[in-house]
């Protein structure tokens, strides 16, 4: 089994936190790599940068369909850009970190709280939450005030900030369970789960295990209508699709 991690932005140090996590989690016999887009924002923070990142994921889903031999993909970034997208241009499974996390919290904990970056992404989050229907598990969404490259300069410094607006997220808010909402929080999950006493979850664990059992249940996308391969069209301006890239 061969699955696909794609990290939207292009910051390098942040992919390979990703695939040690993966591989960690991932079954012996299943292989997996992470890769950053040739082209996008070096962190994902707002509506931009998200829509600016979505042509490379399209790109890394193509490319491991068709040339790399993925049986699944998982777009790591807690915003899940352009998943609805990525499964148009493959059958293979693609499962988005925020998903997954979301569903397995509801596994485990009757509420969650969210923990993550800036206070302007808060709407980003907000958002993701209400498309998958979560309102009412998701207790609060908090915000550290750092940004995801500040995180990376200063472990430490992110660390203290999670525990402290997780904490506020268990004492003040109601929350059962701890969604870290950034794909960079991976090496945070076990101090924090020993630090708040509640279960912890980063979204790249469940979706890899995710990721296994649709590839061992057998189940592919549907393409009967809404995620449907998109129509042959003419698509100018995007030189970093080949017209073959493009034909489905």
């Amino acid at each position: 089994m061969k699955i696909k991690i794609i990290n939207p932005n292009t910051t390098q140090s942040m992919t390979d936190s990703v695939e040690n996590l993966a591989r960690r989690v991932a079954r012996s016999d299943t292989q997996v790599w992470a890769v950053s887009p040739a082209s996008g924002p070096d962190s994902i923070e707002c509506y931009v940068d998200e829509h600016l990142a979505v042509p490379g994921v399209l790109k890394e889903v193509i490319r491991g369909d068709r040339e790399e031999g993925a049986d699944a993909f998982i777009i790591a970034c807690f915003g899940d850009p352009g998943l609805q997208a990525a499964r148009e241009v493959t059958s293979k499974p693609v499962l988005g970190i925020c998903e997954s996390a979301i569903t397995a919290a509801k596994f485990i904990a009757p509420y969650f709280s969210i923990v993550s970056v800036l206070d302007r992404s808060r709407k980003v989050t907000e958002d993701v939450v209400a498309n998958y229907g979560a309102e009412k598990f998701c207790r609060s969404i908090r915000s550290t005030g750092l940004s995801v490259l500040e995180f990376g300069r200063n472990p430490q410094k992110g660390l203290e900030a999670l525990a402290h607006q997780g904490g506020l997220a268990v004492q003040q808010d109601g929350a059962e369970c701890i969604l870290l909402g950034c794909a960079g929080f991976v090496d945070f999950v076990q101090d924090l789960s020993a630090q708040l006493g509640v279960p912890v979850l980063d979204g790249v664990m469940p979706a890899v295990k995710f990721a296994e059992a649709m590839v061992d249940m057998r189940l592919h996308t549907s393409k009967v209508s809404t995620w449907g391969f998109p129509e042959p069209k003419k698509i100018v301006g995007f030189p970093m699709f080949t017209q073959q890239d493009l034909m489905f």
